[in-house]
């Protein structure tokens, strides 16, 4: 039977699209800004999210303690919120619509392996939030899910790959309990 070697480990050509330098940069930069509680100002960090490529809407709220992997991988729309403790690991274009609530210590992953290869080999694939989209606290959606309009994550949570608009999904992994409805 056949073993994981991870002496034969391969990115399987994956670029993430910046110079080392620019990525160098984008770490001191990281650290310096979004890891740390004591930056709470969020133009600040709009403005350097944007200088480093990502596209930001108006009125966007990143709370502190906040991991961001590549800012050009990624686009969040006007008012969505970011919670303290969040972790974006974008290796693949993670997409974030308008009025979304990233709530505190969510994972969003694009990366993973392929375990059936013994070298490992990385896979990516993009992860789409779309408008509306509550990320409760701890839940983790992984690589190619897609949320979509209104869907729920309740907290702790393992998205499935769909989301399906206006429902409410919970467990590990995350299976619909019921519709959402918003009331004036």
């Amino acid at each position: 039977m056949s073993t994981t070697d991870l002496q034969k480990y391969t990115k399987g050509g994956y670029n993430p699209g910046r110079s080392f330098i620019t990525r160098a940069l984008w770490y001191v930069v990281c650290h310096t800004f979004y890891s740390t509680p004591w930056v709470p100002f969020y133009g600040i960090k709009r403005v350097l999210l944007k200088l480093f490529g990502a596209k930001i809407g108006k009125n966007v709220v990143i709370k502190p303690r906040v991991l961001i992997k590549y800012p050009w991988l990624l686009s969040i729309g006007d008012y969505s919120w970011i919670g303290e403790g969040c972790w974006i690991d974008n290796l693949a274009q993670v997409t974030i619509g308008q009025n979304c609530c990233i709530s505190q210590g969510v994972l969003i992953e694009t990366g993973s392996h392929n375990y059936k290869n013994t070298d490992f080999k990385l896979i990516t694939s993009q992860v789409v939030l779309e408008d509306g989209v509550w990320l409760c606290a701890k839940s983790i959606v992984t690589a190619g899910t897609v949320c979509q309009s209104h869907s729920v994550l309740a907290a702790g949570s393992v998205a499935p790959i769909k989301m399906l608009p206006y429902s409410i999904y919970k467990g590990n992994p995350a299976i619909k309990i019921k519709e959402r409805e918003i009331n004036d």
